[in-house]
């Protein structure tokens, strides 16, 4: 049975340990171009457009993370790739916890959360969240990505990467990303399962975020038990985008981390 979701899949076979990279909202895979391109050469690289994002099939309602995260289960295995590091970016870092609780150091060899915090929705915070739902089924993505472009990229981002983020947001269904919404307003509480992670992690924060400040990514980091703190100067809520050889810096020294470790290390028991 083919995968649900769309992707891309460099197809490399390779002794280092595979990369799935797990874009935001409301993104899609094109927001990894800089990573497949610095990392591509000798690993093998996932990025899929997640449910109801890019080219992949928008289900109307309500997508909760843990659904996300069955997709990417579900793609793995189709794949026949056993084992991953799993690197996800905002909405994406959530994802990224949410397969680690659901397949564990056996399959998740390590993570990398980038601006993003694993703390659960607020009262304010649903509401919020099922408003922008609303709006954007009414309005569509345009005004919203108009609004917020300078928030997920610095003003100061370069005119490119500017127009990249915004033509992805303007490309993105209302009904994926209201579904994403309604399911991110129901995200569990993910500061209990961090003390438990057992495996390699990198936490890394554009230093002017402020979707999720640094003292957010500090407060997560210190909750890992093995982990690793990089904040990306004059970068916001896409460092990958905006600082790229900053941000690969940061991957790179991580991933050759993870493929150095002992298998007894990576998969305790």
């Amino acid at each position: 049975m083919p995968p649900f979701l769309a992707y891309t899949d460099n197809c490399l076979q390779s002794a280092r340990t595979p990369l799935l990279l797990v874009h935001g909202h409301p993104f899609d895979r094109t927001m990894w171009h800089p990573q497949l391109a610095a990392f591509g050469s000798d690993r093998r690289i996932i990025a899929p457009d997640l449910r109801g994002y890019g080219a992949s099939p928008v289900t109307p309602g309500k997508t909760p993370l843990a659904r996300f995260a069955a997709d990417l289960e579900d793609l793995l295995d189709a794949l026949d790739v056993p084992a991953c590091v799993v690197a996800g970016l905002s909405m994406g870092g959530q994802i990224a916890m949410e397969c680690y609780d659901r397949l564990g150091p056996a399959r998740i060899r390590g993570l990398v959360l980038a601006d993003t915090f694993p703390d659960p929705e607020t009262p304010e915070g649903r509401r919020a969240r099922n408003a922008m739902a609303d709006r954007l089924l009414r309005e569509g993505m345009r005004g919203y990505a108009d609004e917020v472009l300078e928030k997920m990229v610095a003003p100061y981002a370069d005119p490119d990467v500017k127009a990249h983020v915004h033509r992805m947001m303007t490309a993105t269904d209302p009904e994926g990303a209201a579904a994403a919404l309604r399911g991110r307003a129901e995200r569990p509480d993910y500061r209990p399962l961090l003390t438990r992670v057992t495996v390699p992690s990198l936490v890394v924060v554009g230093a002017d975020d402020e979707y999720t400040p640094v003292a957010d990514a500090e407060a997560m980091h210190a909750l890992l038990p093995d982990a690793g703190l990089r904040v990306i100067d004059r970068s916001a809520h896409l460092p990958n985008l905006e600082r790229p050889a900053e941000f690969n810096r940061a991957l790179g020294e991580f991933l050759a981390g993870v493929d150095r470790a002992p298998q007894a290390r990576r998969v305790p028991g």
